[in-house]
Order: structure tokens, then sequence, then C-alpha cells
């Protein structure tokens, strides 16, 4: 009987975990872009000091993996876009989503504030909403898969 009870509590252990990491926002995550459907890039979202950080870590297509930002001012004018920090210092708050305002769009050269928040139904989606004044743009990026 105590060995049932042993591995029963060994299987819900290794359940609770199997759903928390699965029920993450970090990871690594492929952008679609929402115009086109093509995908672009895969982003690492990660924490680091209770924040979210989001750093391009591949790019997709073959031909635009040396691309540089070159619509960027300053330090990003003509930096690769490749290992660009595109979230920083995103906040969680009390309803599971992270809020910012940094989200980075190196096409546009653009930075907007941000929530973010998994799918409610598809813990594999992460819903990526950028805002300007009171326009907004969703994004669903899906979990890739390791």
């Amino acid at each position: 009987m105590k060995k049932n009870k042993t591995l029963f509590t060994i299987a819900i252990l290794f359940f609770v975990a199997h759903i928390s990491v699965a029920q993450s926002v970090f990871g690594k995550w492929k952008t679609i872009d929402d115009r086109n459907g093509k995908e672009k890039a895969i982003i690492n979202v990660y924490e680091k000091n209770g924040k979210m950080y989001g750093k391009i870590v591949k790019i997709v297509d073959p031909k635009r993996r040396d691309a540089v930002c070159e619509k960027c001012e300053g330090d990003l004018k003509n930096a690769p876009i490749l290992g660009l920090h595109i979230i920083k210092d995103a906040e969680k708050t009390d309803k599971n989503e992270y809020k910012g305002k940094h989200l980075f769009d190196p096409e546009q050269a653009m930075t907007f504030r941000c929530k973010i928040w998994l799918d409610p139904d598809d813990s594999d989606k992460l819903k990526v909403r950028g805002y300007l004044a009171f326009i907004y743009r969703t994004q669903t990026w899906i979990r890739v898969k390791e």
C-alpha cells in the first residue's frame, strides 16, 4: 500500500510539473506575420529579475538572416536583427499577463507598449499585442517544441 501511495505521489508531481511547464510564457516562440501568415523569427522569451524579455534567436528566411535594422536610429542603426531584444522589462500583472513599454518592431523601427498573455484555449499560443495610443495590433506566436 505504501508503495502505491509513493508511485501515485510521484505521478502527480510529474503531472503538475508538466502542466506548469506547458503553461509558461517563457521559452521559444515562432512569430507569424499576421498580415501574410508567414513565419518570421524565433524569439526566446525569458525572465530576468522578475521581468520578461524577448530576444530574436533565429530568422526563418535564410535570405534575411544577415538583415540589419536599416530604419533604426542611434545605436540600433544598421544593427543586426538577429540577437536584437524586442521585448524588455515587461511586468506580470494580476491577470496572468505581462505589460510593458518596450515591444520593438525592427521592420518599422518603432517601439510600442505591449500586453502579452497565453491563449486561454491553447497554451502553445502566445498573444502579443502592441499599442500605439489607442490603436493596437495582436499577433499570435506559436510555441517551439524542443
